[in-house]
């Protein structure tokens, strides 16, 4: 399914204009053709190119932007709470603090798009302009953990993981111009480009309670601080005893985080905390004049409005949907190469802020999107699909992988999952030739849906499929290996309608339960009855492969 001719003409205006080489000197201008620029740069919009140019310079600043927008309203929200806690399911905390969950994301929560399965959360901004912040690091054993510290950009400006070889310790994130006295007891200092940052911890946990209760004494050590509390002791916080913080329900909300009516709001004071880039001088000129244009002649802001609406509908909102995200793969899958790393693409900070924000590394993790089945149809809910792994095949992952399953809005489905099936699963089970395959389609009729280790549960309504690698192998990195392509599933879909069959004739006429025949007999005798376990899997060998992941990664150290 190819995208509608209106978004497909829309992002070819669009990279003509603003997307720039990813190996270049810096981001190149945004405009396909020469323009008058003293009617804008001057502030000053006297004719009809001026207002023309106007209007292109508000879609150009909208599509710049919205990633930083989103940021700066998030941390706005986050200077009304009073207190590191929870809210809607999330970790909130006051600027230059952050919380932590003890536990994975659950369904309810629908403020988080695209909420990780595999891991616990934790979240923090900071205001760097006046002090540092420290940030403490435990010791995570052999566990898998990450922090992304990550600029007003959504950019990465360190690399602190085990991945990374980072040790435990106290350590200083710093803004653009601090230079103040480094104290004692502090391990080191990750100075942040611009004067906003935030960071946002990952800790591993593979689905078990034995394994999330074993994470919390060091999760129970992820705190951060203002420097001017620091006194070289270690710290904990028992992050199971959090307030929740009701009246912030609708914080971070994602849909809501920008607007074309209060974005030109927000845009003086976030040019004023993003220094330009190297060769973004003249772009900054441009909004600048922009702003001074409609102080002037206040009029001017509903035609800027009108722009910026214009590329909501047309540019960004499209954005949301994966098939429009990132580079296309085989079998309609797509993934972004920079995560993390946008630097002067524009269009992918946007397109990952809108659809699934603070996204890792493409090193530390790589992220693979699916809309659409393997001949381009919309997964839909109320079919059957199976993915399937050739032996041999597995994603390739130094830490762990998972298939995650998102709804619409690109949210976890209701109900208790699983939502996701990967590196971590217990009991899996592979085919005699070394293949897994992931089943994925509604739930039986009657709600009688016996579990299956190797089956994911549509919601429904449209749906979407997520892979994650964290710690990705070279094939990743070189893009040799990519995912196998999603297909309908008819042997599902067949016996799907064998067991609706099978409910209605065991509604009409159910033997008493010391009368009902085995399966056995029913089959010789031709009465249709339910599968046990349509879903199951296929028979063969059943195991947690993340335990031969786990020695994967000793052995290749």
């Amino acid at each position: 399914m190819s995208a509608p001719k209106s978004l497909r003409l829309a992002l070819a205006v669009l990279l003509a204009m603003v997307t720039p080489p990813l190996i270049s000197g810096g981001p190149r201008a945004f405009s396909a053709t020469p323009i008058p620029r003293a009617t804008i740069a001057d502030g000053t919009v006297a004719d009809r190119v001026g207002l023309d140019e106007l209007r292109r310079t508000a879609q150009e600043a909208y599509v710049w932007g919205w990633a930083l927008v989103y940021l700066h309203h998030c941390r706005l929200a986050l200077e009304r709470v009073p207190a590191p806690g929870r809210c809607g399911g999330i970790p909130v905390a006051p600027v230059n603090r952050l919380a932590m969950l003890t536990d994975i994301i659950r369904p309810r929560t629908t403020v988080v798009p695209c909420a990780n399965q595999d891991v616990i959360y934790g979240f923090g901004m900071f205001d760097l302009a006046a002090d540092a912040v420290v940030i403490q690091i435990p010791d995570f054993g052999a566990r898998f953990w990450l922090y992304q510290l990550g600029d007003h950009r959504t950019d990465a400006f360190a690399r602190v993981g085990r991945m990374h070889g980072t040790q435990p310790g106290c350590y200083l994130v710093v803004g653009p111009d601090w230079r103040g006295t480094i104290p004692a007891g502090i391990t080191g200092v990750f100075r942040c480009p611009t004067r906003y940052g935030y960071c946002l911890p990952r800790v591993h946990v593979n689905g078990t309670e034995e394994d999330r209760l074993s994470a919390l004494p060091a999760v129970n050590q992820i705190v951060a601080y203002p420097l001017a509390e620091f006194d070289g002791a270690p710290r904990t916080h028992d992050w199971s005893r959090s307030r929740w913080l009701p009246n912030l329900a609708s914080l971070g909300r994602h849909q809501a985080g920008v607007s074309p009516e209060t974005f030109f709001a927000a845009l003086p004071e976030v040019l004023v905390a993003v220094p330009p880039l190297p060769g973004e001088e003249s772009l900054y000129a441009r909004f600048h004049g922009l702003i001074r244009a409609m102080e002037n002649r206040p009029e001017l802001m509903a035609h800027a409005v009108e722009a910026a609406s214009e590329a909501e509908r047309d540019i960004v909102e499209p954005l949301f949907h994966f098939r429009n995200v990132g580079r296309p793969l085989p079998g309609h899958w797509t993934t972004v190469d920079n995560g993390a790393s946008f630097g002067g693409d524009y269009l992918t900070r946007t397109a990952v802020a809108k659809s699934n924000v603070f996204v890792n590394t493409a090193q530390e993790a790589r992220y693979y999107y699916l809309d659409l089945d393997a001949l381009g149809e919309r997964l839909e809910g109320g079919e059957h699909y199976r993915l399937t792994f050739p032996a041999g095949t597995l994603p390739p992952a130094l830490a762990f992988w998972s298939v995650t399953i998102y709804d619409e809005r690109h949210a976890l489905p209701a109900g208790d999952g699983p939502h996701a099936i990967g590196s971590h699963s217990a009991g899996v089970e592979f085919a005699e030739d070394g293949s897994l395959s992931i089943l994925v389609g509604p739930a039986l009729a009657g709600g009688a849906d016996p579990a299956s280790p190797n089956r994911l549960v549509t919601p429904t309504g449209s749906f979407s499929l997520y892979l994650r690698i964290y710690w990705p192998d070279g094939a990743v990195l070189d893009g040799s290996w990519t995912p196998p392509p999603v297909h309908r599933d008819e042997e599902s879909v067949a016996t799907d309608r064998a067991d609706i069959l099978a409910a209605v004739i065991g509604s009409v006429a159910a033997p008493a339960p010391e009368e009902r025949p085995s399966a056995a007999a029913a089959k010789a005798s031709g009465l249709a009855v339910a599968v046990p376990n349509r879903a199951g899997g296929v028979k063969g060998r059943r195991g947690r492969f993340g335990r031969s992941s786990d020695r994967e990664v000793v052995r290749r150290r």
